[in-house]
């Protein structure tokens, strides 16, 4: 039940992100004209929210900074472009962005705070504790694949990721002893 609303929620929220994506705001739309210095008129930009076929000079200056016969004049050293963009494309970049870090800093908390506890409930809290003296000698997860694949309730998968990561935490603590205490890189 609590996966079937969730999954209309997130059908709903994509729907909503699809339909805004695809609207065009008056804002994703412009004309933009800069205009440079004209006699004793300093230069200039000028921005309106008009068509394609009117992006020109006469529609986008308002006001006309020159009367009569000098507004072609002007207007002809006028550079008028016209530009689109999909801010509704950029809402949604920016959402899957923020997600993605936040899924990212959840990640960390869990690292920094949640997996430490948990290892210490399943291998036992005497066995995570370190003197100074024999740091480097001891290896605190050494048994971790004999406790894991004792345990008959986890997956089969989950051994497997676990005694990886026991292997993989083992070379790094055999490669730490041989750089620092022995002066030897691994080739």
């Amino acid at each position: 039940m609590k996966s079937v609303f969730l999954l209309e929620a997130f059908v709903l929220a994509c729907f909503v992100l699809f339909s805004q994506v695809t609207a065009k705001n008056a804002e994703d739309i412009r004309c933009k004209c800069i205009c440079p210095p004209y006699r004793e008129i300093k230069g200039q930009i000028y921005n309106n929210n008009v068509s394609l076929k009117d992006c020109n000079c006469l529609h986008v200056v308002d006001p006309m900074p020159v009367d009569g016969k000098d507004v072609e004049a002007y207007c002809l050293r006028c550079e008028c472009k016209y530009e689109e963009r999909s801010s509704g494309t950029i809402r949604v970049t920016i959402i899957m962005y923020l997600s993605i870090l936040g899924l990212l800093l959840l990640y960390m908390v869990y690292l920094t705070l949640l997996e430490p506890m948990l290892k210490r409930r399943l291998f036992g809290h005497s066995q995570l504790i370190q003197s100074d003296d024999d740091v480097g000698d001891q290896q605190p997860f050494a048994n971790a694949h004999n406790v894991l694949s004792r345990s008959q309730s986890r997956p089969n998968m989950l051994n497997k990721v676990e005694h990886a990561q026991q292997r993989w935490r083992r070379q790094v603590q055999e490669q730490r002893k041989s750089v620092f205490d022995r002066h030897v890189v691994l080739s």
